[in-house]
């Protein structure tokens, strides 16, 4: 879950390069597909974020110029882009034949039948099969949108993981190098456990006051009334401390407390929730109020020596000059674990942290369904995937990886897409639970409580763990 800053100019130069690249590749089957649809004017609404953005001013209109059929996106806030989608598909006026489905919702929405089954939809169709279109193309992201028996509901548009970035001139600094080396009797590098994280926070933290520079050891997506908080918590650092899925064992009763089988308020899970405000003491102070775009913002001015940052805003951070002062000065490494943690992870039994990502899907109630599939499946060729994910770091397709300008940005990302491709399994997206937002709703007033200390850890967490099999009692959930 997060937001993203709008795409820059720099992204937006790629349109040309874009807009002439899939020029005479299977033209001809596209304008012959939409013949039947000349006139139709597709709409959809997604948010704000970079990868939307380029659909939006890239691949919208060479998908009109190529088919005659236009696509309208209308971009906007988080909220707003989910509040005009559930209402639309609620009331089923079919004014949006396209809507952005973030990768921790699409469970609600399979079980309130909102989507249309792409796979069936073209397997039924095969006149609008696309010769350049095929789900096998699509990285092992795309499971997170497909049904128990395998048809995929979405097309995969943007996807990205959560990853602890580190400024490399700072930690390659020899007079910083000394400093941390005499302070702390250790080598200054990037940390692997809570432990040196903290320390080298502390650090630099400390290191800024001395030398009057406007620098703090870490970030921390703490806002004390804002969602993206707790998602920090229960997607970034939670699992790092081996509490999983919310702390909630759906294959026990859906147990939250520790009581009845659950860990959200397990020793693990306070001892993560002590971590992470420590963290926030001493990062910058606009982390009270710190969403998932402020500490994009926070860290591409500098203002941080380390963080856990979304992966689509490291691509602005580590290379977009017009929007970050840290340009060719970032490191890219895995999230710091408690002991046990990684080896959970590898064998498939946990993970280290967040997946992101949403994917573009078909409303039920979509007027215009048969040329809605057709763009759907334009922007989930393997063609067009290079220059959208240089433009705003972004991985769907296997392929992607291997194309000079995506290898050439992941060099100027710190290894940012190596990481992604080869350790991408490490991390997992939210768990597949269709009362994701009511539970998340149910807990958040006393998590926020926590944050402004009204509440100690334990309390707030033991508290938490009741609301939480409170409300899964009452959706029907635990019996």
């Amino acid at each position: 879950m997060r937001f993203a800053l709008t795409i820059g100019a720099s992204a937006l130069a790629f349109t040309i390069a874009a807009t002439s690249a899939f020029a005479g590749s299977n033209d001809d089957w596209w304008k012959k597909a939409a013949e039947p649809y000349q006139g139709v004017t597709l709409r959809g609404v997604t948010e704000s974020s970079p990868p939307s953005l380029y659909i939006r001013e890239v691949l919208a209109p060479q998908f009109e110029e190529l088919t005659g059929i236009r696509v309208d996106v209308e971009t906007t806030s988080w909220d707003q882009m989910f509040d005009k989608a559930i209402k639309d598909m609620e009331a089923g006026t079919g004014i949006y034949d396209m809507v952005y489905i973030e990768q921790d919702i699409i469970y609600s929405y399979l079980a309130r039948d909102f989507l249309t089954n792409l796979t069936g939809l073209i397997a039924d169709n095969p006149d609008l099969k696309a010769p350049t279109y095929s789900e096998d193309n699509f990285t092992t992201f795309a499971d997170y949108f497909k049904d128990g028996d395998g048809n995929l509901y979405g097309v995969p548009m943007e996807a990205f993981i959560k990853v602890y970035l580190y400024r490399t001139d700072l930690f390659n600094d020899p007079e910083i190098q000394a400093a941390f080396k005499e302070k702390t009797g250790k080598d200054l590098k990037p940390a692997t456990t809570h432990a040196d994280y903290a320390e080298i926070a502390q650090f630099f933290t400390d290191y800024g006051k001395e030398n009057d520079m406007k620098l703090w050891g870490t970030t921390a997506q703490a806002h004390t009334g804002h969602v993206a908080s707790w998602y920090e918590y229960f997607e970034s650092v939670a699992p790092t401390f081996g509490v999983y899925n919310w702390g909630i064992d759906a294959d026990n009763n859906y147990a939250a407390s520790v009581a009845n089988g659950g860990s959200m308020n397990s020793e693990e899970a306070k001892e993560a929730m002590n971590w992470w405000l420590s963290m926030r003491d001493i990062a910058p102070p606009e982390s009270n109020a710190s969403t998932w775009t402020e500490v994009g913002t926070t860290f591409g001015a500098g203002r941080a020596a380390q963080g856990l940052v979304y992966g689509e805003n490291a691509g602005w951070i580590a290379a977009d000059k017009t929007k970050s002062l840290v340009v060719g000065k970032v490191g890219v490494a895995l999230p710091p674990l408690a002991d046990g943690v990684l080896a959970e992870a590898e064998s498939g039994e946990g993970y280290i942290g967040y997946y992101d990502g949403g994917a573009f899907g078909l409303p039920s109630t979509s007027k215009q369904k048969e040329a809605a599939a057709l763009f759907l499946q334009y922007i989930g060729q393997d063609e067009v995937q290079p220059d959208w994910a240089v433009a705003a770091p972004r991985v769907t397709n296997k392929s992607t990886y291997d194309d000079p300008k995506v290898q050439a940005m992941n060099e100027e990302l710190g290894g940012y897409y190596d990481m992604l491709k080869d350790k991408g399994y490490l991390f997992a997206g939210a768990p597949a639970y269709p009362f994701h937002a009511q539970v998340r709703e149910a807990t958040a007033p006393t998590f926020y409580k926590i944050l402004t200390g009204d509440l100690s850890v334990s309390d707030g967490l033991d508290q938490m763990a009741t609301i939480a099999e409170e409300e899964l009692t009452n959706l029907g959930y635990r019996k």
